[in-house]
């Protein structure tokens, strides 16, 4: 059925069996007469002509307030939005908007439900926080017949809340996000509430459930708070919500087995006076919580308030069409009425529609002194901020927030040339002097494999930050463990674009849980990037490790390098990928990633000691250049090659390495050159990424026409997709990763991928074979005997169950 069949609007839910003594857990409040006569009138004329702007833009073209009858020729041509949401997003806004003009509170509102841009540029455009970033749409005529007209049409705005949104800090696209996303902004905003509205249906998604426990994360001392909101409408797209098959007594467990203390808003006659008293109650509970916190004696397991708000699907719209429920079902979800072009019968019904919110009494339809023709009437507008700062739009916090973190300096942590060196224990040193200096500016988010991966260094300056956890409750800890990727994911995205900088390790295989994530967060960029009125923010910093070159040990589930193609396919302007090859390269690479702004930058290397190539002066100025030649394993400097060697990777450039010190004993005609690179970005055709390079450097380092044997980290179409238009590409030959793997030895991993220095020389020789005659004439006999060799390794594995002693020495050229 393309429907579900429902047989009355806005269904209850059917009767729980728990018993009536669960409601106790939730709070009753006296909810009569907390707003005045006055306040009440202007809440409902705001929400009266915030809901009438909404639904105009998803219909009209023409007429805006409605001044004479409504003809198909008013109708836009195609009707995109999504109304089903709007009702409850004014509801809360115009709240929000009393609130804050009565308590001075500094808040943001994130929007779960981002699909419901109507409701929000409504409001936006009520209260004059569109015209100061976007000149058009001022608050009259002009302004009003804009921002209907050109909603979800070429040069307008866009059908969901993103960057152009003035006050927004989410992507209201991909839904799961917005909880987090909303811890993450208060951490270290002492001052600031979050109202963060959940819809019923992203309540359902995975990163929605894990991320009420980020409660257990905000220190009340330190941050600020969330002020969640779940508007449960009741329904999706074509079926019933989960939580709209709850009934209030499954709702109070849920929550409360979550740790919140719970409020049910669902009084519809009188929903104005119930969601403003249950408002206050709500940040009274907060500032009750940060109050016992500020003054020394926390409250342990505080129960922080979240508001349970019940109104029906596309409240206000025509109760019924074609014989089927429109209001209070899903058919309110997008478009109430699809054929308003074209239909009668709709387009009357859309007439009716409009005209029940009286637009004639809330918007100034003729100018004259004082008054500004379209602009709303006083008593609209007498719940708006005063201060243009305290505007929800007009936060700065979500716009201009930037604070810049002090990068040590690093070479003083260099490890010595020569020596062997985890990077990611090396780069943990790194992290400790960059807490020190910046302890309110720089947060950790870990998917808990801190000490996993070697970064625990940091544990010397700083702790974890659970605060359920009597062991680093109210300590400051600049880290964030929880064992959910989304979770790390939002919170770094609130933290970053409220003007803080971050950093996200995680084994390299689970990375790609939050791919989408990134995705839509870069999309979240992209357009910040092109919108004048957004500052700076600090770059997204990706640390992945733990990768499937030494996951022998836990098998071939976590052998999976494929979030670099993820970074890979977004907008080059905005991504960066380096493989720094050793522990000095990637403390350059790591400083520099931390002082960047605007980018997706991710950093891929070992946990495990690997040799030190380059010392720390070494190493900055490789990394400044994304790649150069290495000298010291190249035949004469790697003047006049036979042959180019390329590392790209931490243990794939050791396996060059030791096939170029194998190929210098057993071949020592053949001229080899070897290259690494660190900066991935490099190799794309010239003018496709800021890095890549010129055709001309191109061919200096990798020579015009020689040979190319790359040994890359990632999948190998990854790089051939890099280098595909560059000249003569098909003299490049690319290995890396090719899904190959299981429990076994480190140097196991290499031969079965074919990363392995028996490969790379074997390669190497029979491509040098083809310009070194003397090379050529004992070329096959050495490929084989390398392929002997590798094949005797394996041997040697599978019967002893390690690696020959001395498989990872540090190569020696003679």
């Amino acid at each position: 059925m393309p429907g579900q069949i429902i047989f009355q609007p806005d269904p209850p839910p059917d009767p729980s069996h728990l018993p009536d003594s669960v409601r106790d857990y939730a709070v009753q409040i006296d909810t009569s007469n907390v707003l005045t006569e006055s306040e009440l009138c202007a809440i409902q004329k705001f929400r009266r002509a915030a809901s009438y702007i909404a639904a105009a833009m998803i219909f009209l073209n023409n007429n805006v307030l409605l001044e004479r009858r409504l003809t198909f020729g008013d109708i836009k041509p195609r009707l995109l939005g999504h109304w089903g949401t709007c009702p409850g997003l004014v509801l809360v806004y115009a709240h929000l908007n009393r609130i804050i003009k009565k308590t001075d509170l500094d808040s943001l509102l994130v929007v779960g439900p981002g699909h419901g841009a109507p409701a929000i540029l409504a409001s936006l455009w009520l209260e004059d926080s569109l015209s100061p970033f976007w000149e058009p749409y001022t608050r009259d005529r002009a302004g009003l017949t804009r921002l209907i007209t050109k909603f979800s049409a070429p040069g307008g705005f866009p059908s969901h809340i993103n960057a152009e949104t003035p006050g927004s800090i989410h992507e209201g696209g991909e839904l799961g996000y917005a909880l987090s996303v909303a811890f993450g902004a208060v951490m270290d905003n002492p001052h600031l509430v979050v109202t963060c509205i959940v819809g019923d249906g992203e309540a359902e998604t995975g990163p929605t459930a894990t991320a009420w426990h980020g409660y257990k994360f905000i220190d009340p001392a330190e941050s600020g708070a969330v002020l969640p909101i779940v508007h449960l409408n009741g329904f999706k797209i074509s079926e019933r919500t989960i939580y709209g098959c709850m009934d209030d007594k499954e709702l109070i467990a849920l929550f409360s087995g979550y740790g919140y203390h719970v409020r049910i808003v669902s009084d519809l006659k009188s929903i104005d006076q119930d969601l403003a008293a249950s408002m206050e109650w709500a940040l009274a509970e907060i500032s009750r919580i940060q109050t016992a916190a500020r003054s020394g004696e926390p409250i342990v397991k505080p129960r922080w308030p979240v508001l349970i708000l019940r109104t029906p699907k596309g409240w206000s719209c025509p109760k019924m069409m074609h014989d089927e429920f429109i209001e209070g079902s899903f058919h309110s979800h997008q478009v109430p009425l699809p054929e308003a072009k074209t239909s009668q019968e709709e387009l009357q019904a859309l007439q009716d529609w409009l005209q029940s919110y009286r637009p004639h009494e809330l918007f100034a339809t003729q100018g004259g002194r004082g008054v500004v023709e379209g602009a709303p009437t006083e008593e609209v507008l007498s719940i708006v901020p005063n201060k243009k700062d305290k505007k929800l739009g007009c936060r700065k916090e979500a716009y201009a927030a930037f604070q810049p973190i002090r990068v040590p300096e690093w070479t003083h942590l260099g490890v010595q040339k020569g020596s062997q060196a985890s990077c990611m224990k090396v780069v943990g040193t790194l992290l400790k002097d960059t807490i020190s200096e910046n302890p309110t500016t720089f947060r950790i988010f870990s998917p808990d494999e801190l000490v996993s991966n070697k970064l625990d260094a940091v544990f010397d300056v700083t702790g974890r930050n659970l605060q359920w956890d009597v062991a680093s409750r109210a300590q400051g800890g600049r880290v964030i463990e929880i064992l959910s990727e989304h979770t790390c994911q939002g919170m770094l995205q609130g933290y970053t674009l409220t003007g803080r900088t971050a950093l996200f390790p995680s084994y390299e295989a689970f990375l790609g849980i939050v791919h989408t994530m990134m995705v839509q967060y870069s999309k979240f960029t992209k357009m910040a990037h092109e919108t004048h009125w957004r500052h700076d923010v600090g770059s997204v910093n990706y640390l992945e490790t733990s990768t499937w070159t030494r996951q022998e040990h836990n098998g071939f589930s976590h052998q999976n390098p494929s979030f670099i193609g993820a970074v890979l396919n977004l907008k080059p302007a905005l991504a960066r990928v380096y493989l720094p090859p050793d522990a000095n390269c990637f403390l350059s690479t790591v400083a520099h990633c931390l002082r960047a702004k605007n980018y997706i930058n991710l950093m891929v290397g070992s946990k495990q000691p690997t040799p030190v190539w380059l010392s720390p002066e070494e190493a900055n100025i490789h990394c400044v250049a994304g790649a150069s030649v290495w000298k010291f394993a190249s035949v004469d400097d790697g003047v006049n090659p036979d042959v180019v060697l390329v590392g790209i990777g931490v243990e794939v450039t050791f396996e060059v390495i030791a096939a170029a010190a194998l190929l210098r004993e057993m071949a020592p005609a053949l001229r080899v050159r070897v290259v690494n690179v660190t900066d991935l970005m490099i190799l794309g055709p010239h003018g496709s990424h800021p890095h890549a390079l010129s055709d001309d450097d191109f061919d200096t380092l990798f020579t015009k026409d020689k040979s190319i044997i790359m040994n890359y980290h990632g999948y190998p179409i990854e790089v051939k997709g890099l280098v595909f238009g560059r000249p003569s590409v098909d003299r490049i030959k690319i290995e890396g990763y090719r899904e190959e793997g299981t429990t076994t030895s480190p140097f196991d991993m290499m031969l079965c991928n074919q990363t392995s220095r028996y490969h790379v020389a074997a390669a190497a020789i029979r491509a040098g074979a083809l310009v070194n005659t003397k090379v050529s004439t004992e070329a096959h006999a050495k490929a084989a005997l390398f392929m002997h060799m590798a094949a005797k390794n394996k041997e040697f594995i599978f019967a002893h169950g390690a690696d020959r002693e001395g498989t990872f020495d540090t190569p020696k050229f003679n």
